[in-house]
């Protein structure tokens, strides 16, 4: 991707195959700039949150695929250098694609407001996937919501379109990513290494780091507060690399939970499932795995897994260069971390699995897709002749940081992981964590669902359970 010399005031992409150059400050969501300031109303607002679908749009940077994603948390920083395709661009020559055939033929849409979204959902599906199965389809699907039809006649209708023929997309030349932009008081930064990134982090120690803007984006949906000054992740070139190692994959911190999904999947299917469930197809497009750590949540449902797995992270500043450390140690308290105010994460190193090593991670929550923890417990352990030689049992929304349970994992150090021994290991919990009450779970329900989830690790590796839909 190439970059202009010239600062601007305008964002430059393609929208629907034409390039519009918009004047509009860099914080603005992309639906209020898809909606009031282009006038394209088919682009719905539902939850403001990422979490209904009814906003979602097709988007493409580089020579990748059309991805769909949510306007509704996404800027219009991020549609700089981008092609941008919303309902409206869909049709051509006034006929329909397949999926619009489908879903306007067999019942799939009766009022109509999610519509748009579940056809661009799908549409993005089938220009990855060609034959989807019925899996996969539900899965796509599951961050877009219809209260009227039922989701039978959608998926019907996604096979459908997935029957028919496609014509073949071309792909417009993309303006090239901007440098800097500032219009209204709003100034984006864009830069392209990761010295330049430091550099700027250096300089502004109060700009928001703007990755993929799925936490962030939820806040600036509101409007509850303007971002006078922002630096992008998004073109970091470091950033954006997936070393595979025979020991070991390193994420740049750019990096999309779509993209590690599809890179560890096969490895961790049990961190494959997790991923799948706290993000959408839209979500994942666009969340990173550094934005994931950064934000320094509680309940953030990557941190206890990775900690599980012994991943570490790589920090960068401009004045001390890079430092890693494990990942379990960079949390420090309620939203505080290790990141010094000139440094930047710059990725994250996770181990391959290795005989001898099982791994699970389970999450507790109020509804299966899309839903925040109440507690996430993620467990990984080494064994030695039918003995636990080593283990690490990490926990979410049980504390101020996601962390270990090291009293927990002493019960089990050389024990044979049976029911006995997990039981123990439960017990010690209460030396571990004081678990607060909130909405989503009293202090008792955490610390005897987190004892369980123990139990259920045992009885897993054991083969007396089997995964089950929701929990």
């Amino acid at each position: 991707m190439t970059t202009s010399p010239q600062s601007s005031g305008s964002i430059r992409f393609v929208l629907n195959g034409s390039p519009v150059d918009l004047p509009v400050r860099p914080d603005t969501t992309a639906l209020d700039a898809i909606r009031n300031h282009l006038g394209l109303k088919g682009t719905k607002e539902g939850c403001a949150e990422g979490d209904c679908g009814a906003c979602t749009v097709l988007l493409r940077r580089g020579d990748g695929p059309r991805m769909a994603a949510n306007a509704c948390i996404m800027t219009a920083a991020q549609l700089d250098g981008a092609e941008l395709t919303t309902v409206e661009g869909l049709k051509t020559d006034n006929v329909l694609t397949p999926v619009q055939e489908a879903m306007a033929s067999n019942g799939s849409s009766q009022c109509g407001f999610c519509t748009p979204g579940i056809v661009m959902a799908l549409t993005g599906l089938l220009e990855k996937t060609s034959d989807p199965d019925e899996e996969v389809i539900h899965d796509t699907l599951a961050g877009n919501l219809c209260r009227c039809t039922g989701y039978r006649p959608i998926v019907e209708a996604a096979k459908t379109a997935a029957k028919a023929d496609r014509p073949e997309q071309a792909a417009p030349e993309l303006p090239g990513c901007q440098p800097e932009i500032e219009f209204g008081g709003s100034v984006l930064h864009q830069p392209a290494t990761l010295d330049e990134f430091t550099d700027l982090r250096a300089q502004y120690h109060d700009a928001v780091i703007l990755a993929g803007g799925t936490d962030l984006g939820v806040a600036r949906a509101d409007y509850h507060s303007d971002w006078d000054r922002i630096i992008s992740t998004r073109h970091v070139r470091e950033l954006r690399m997936i070393e595979t190692g025979s020991d070991a994959w390193t994420f740049g911190a750019a990096v999309t939970w779509d993209e590690i999904l599809q890179a560890v999947g096969a490895d961790y299917p049990s961190l494959a499932v997790l991923i799948r469930r706290f993000g959408s197809t839209q979500i994942r497009a666009m969340g990173t795995v550094g934005g994931n750590i950064g934000t320094a949540s509680p309940i953030g449902d990557g941190p206890p897994a990775l900690i599980a797995l012994g991943a570490s992270i790589t920090l960068a500043s401009k004045a001390r260069g890079a430092r890693t450390l494990p990942l379990e140690d960079f949390f420090l308290d309620y939203r505080k971390t290790e990141l010094a105010d000139d440094e930047v994460i710059a990725a994250v190193t996770l181990p391959r699995p290795k005989d001898g090593e099982a791994f699970r991670v389970y999450k507790l929550s109020k509804r299966y897709d899309q839903d925040i923890s109440t507690v996430c417990g993620a467990f990984w352990v080494s064994m030695d002749d039918g003995k636990v030689a080593a283990c690490r049992l990490a926990f979410g929304g049980m504390a101020a940081i996601p962390k270990r349970a090291k009293a927990s994992e002493n019960k089990l150090l050389g024990t044979s992981l049976e029911s006995g021994s997990a039981t123990e290991a439960g017990q010690a919990l209460s030396e571990d964590f004081d678990p607060l009450s909130d909405w989503r779970g009293s202090a008792a329900y955490r610390s005897r669902s987190a004892a369980s989830l123990l139990q259920r690790f045992a009885r897993d590796l054991a083969g007396e359970t089997v995964e089950v839909m929701a929990l």
